[in-house]
């Protein structure tokens, strides 16, 4: 997962020039905190390039056909020889001139798709070009923020260290944070907290939102409550993102009265206006706590505070709706949302199918997901494995394995999730190496080292090997579970029924496969 740092030693430094920094710019606004929206914690921090107001939005409508048809050459390269710099070295061959802004505009783009590794690539050209592209702190926090993602934490750190300290200001302190916070690291991610504080970093409600993140996803709900007190006594305004963290947090205790009181208090604040993500937390809490008029009455009110072509609601309402298992609901919303937004992209598609799926109208999700195959941009595998992983429930491997071939011949890549679901199908025919294997694939893809293989296929994976006495193949899996590096994870450790409460013995051997072309040599 760490690789080389993106600034190279033998490289100057894209930060060593003075740094430009814009008065008065929205464009410049620091480290926009995540937001708690349904039932998921959303963790990405959304920092934006700095670009004078003076560029207007007439100018953005005049070259909005030069950005797109680059950010469209980046994000369908083909070949794998080729790069983001060759792409846009052959622009410029073609004499194109690429501004800052189009630059910046490409780059939120693909951040938008979570294309985070091709981001950075166009940060890394923009490096080598500093006499042309002046980089403000918001870019550094940028690149923080993505190197976290593509490299690690350990890489980010590196370049958080390279940062003269007269230049770390609240944006690249926040990125940081909102790195640790990413990986579960508490004790970092409270010290630099604590530095943010002594520093006068931690004025405004965003730090104090990631921190209740990271608190979320440990199930420290007490702790959120901590923080909301801090900033009451600070009289740091909580903002929107502030109450709808706490909704949660109080919900995720099963107490409705709690979060209804939180609910009271917001409607109660003058600066606050309740947003569709309020009620798409409070359903979700209300049905985990199986109160379930009160969670569609919350998704009535979501609907009513639809505005403009925004997609992200309808993928609530409909997700929300197949949780409750309404299904005329998840095709009204459906209908309405296509109505609404002709053009639906893949997600879209993959909050129906889902939906149906879980609504247990299979057939109509595999309708769906034949409506969606002519009208893709591109084959997103994370569709096609809504419907694999039902047939490894529900049907025999050959129509897995038939399905796994089929998302290839249709352009798609297989990612990790695929390999596991295909893994998976083999557990349940005993074939303990092709299992295996299939687990190795996953950790080779890309973005595989954050993937965690599910407790349940480790216990049964486990208890295979047990019962046909294949130490070799338990070792294997100990050694790639090592590898992901979950078996220093408590909570992931917790659920495996094959460990107890013994230490997991990993030898010298084992330890050495960190990378996943070594690790296919354990059992060759």
């Amino acid at each position: 997962m760490i690789l080389q740092s993106t600034l190279s030693p033998s490289s100057p430094h894209p930060i060593s020039s003075p740094l430009y920094y814009p008065h008065g710019s929205s464009s410049s606004s620091f480290v926009s905190f995540p937001i708690i929206r349904t039932h998921q914690l959303y963790n990405n921090i959304s920092i934006k390039c700095s670009i004078s107001q003076s560029e207007t939005m007439d100018y953005e409508k005049k070259n909005i056909l030069k950005w797109n048809n680059i950010f469209k050459r980046i994000s369908t390269m083909e070949n794998p020889q080729m790069d983001v710099a060759s792409v846009l070295n052959q622009c410029q061959i073609e004499g194109k001139k690429i501004s800052k802004w189009e630059i910046c505009r490409i780059v939120k783009e693909l951040r938008k798709f979570r294309r985070f590794k091709l981001a950075l690539e166009v940060y890394e050209w923009m490096n080598n070009r500093i006499e042309k592209y002046m980089l403000s702190s918001s870019d550094t926090a940028i690149q923080l923020d993505l190197i976290a993602k593509v490299r690690g934490v350990k890489s980010a750190e590196d370049y958080y260290t390279r940062v003269p300290d007269t230049l770390k200001d609240k944006r690249i302190y926040g990125a940081l944070l909102n790195a640790y916070v990413g990986a579960k690291l508490r004790d970092k991610a409270e010290n630099l907290m604590e530095q943010m504080r002594n520093r006068g970093h931690a004025v405004l409600p965003l730090p104090y939102n990631v921190m209740m993140t990271l608190y979320m996803k440990l199930n420290e709900f007490d702790k959120v409550d901590g923080l909301i007190s801090e900033m009451k006594l600070k009289s740091i305004p909580l903002d929107l993102y502030s109450y709808n963290i706490w909704l949660s947090a109080r919900g995720s205790q099963g107490s409705a009265e709690a979060m209804e009181q939180v609910f009271e208090e917001m409607s109660l604040d003058p600066n606050i206006i309740p947003s569709w993500t309020t009620f798409s937390t409070m359903a979700a809490m209300y049905v985990k706590m199986g109160e379930l008029e009160k969670a569609e009455q919350c998704l009535r009110d979501l609907e009513t505070r639809i505005t403009g072509r925004d997609k992200m609601p309808y993928h609530y309402l409909i997700s929300l709706y197949g949780s409750l298992g309404n299904r005329e609901e998840v095709y009204r919303v459906w209908n309405l949302y296509r109505s609404v937004i002709p053009n639906i992209h893949n997600w879209g598609y993959h909050s129906v199918i889902s939906s149906l799926i879980r609504s247990g109208d299979i057939e109509g999700a595999e309708k769906l997901y034949e409506e969606w195959l002519p009208v893709k941009t591109s084959y997103e595998p994370k569709v096609g494995n809504l419907l694999m992983a039902w047939y490894v429930k529900k049907e025999p491997f050959e129509k897995v394995k038939g399905f796994f071939d089929h998302m290839i011949e249709a352009g798609g890549k297989p990612n990790a999730t695929s390999w596991e679901i295909l893994g998976e199908a083999h557990l349940k025919e005993r074939r303990i190496s092709e299992a295996l294997a299939c687990f190795k694939e996953a950790i080779s893809e890309e973005g595989g080292k954050n993937w965690k293989l599910k407790p349940s296929n480790v216990n049964i994976f486990l208890e295979l090997c047990d019962e046909e006495d294949n130490q070799a193949a338990k070792e294997d899996l100990i050694a790639l579970l090592t590898l992901t590096g979950v078996l220093q994870d408590e909570g992931y450790r917790s659920f495996l029924t094959g460990f107890g409460d013994k230490e997991v013995k990993i030898t010298d051997e084992q330890v050495m496969f960190n990378d996943p072309e070594m690790l296919y040599s354990v059992t060759e």
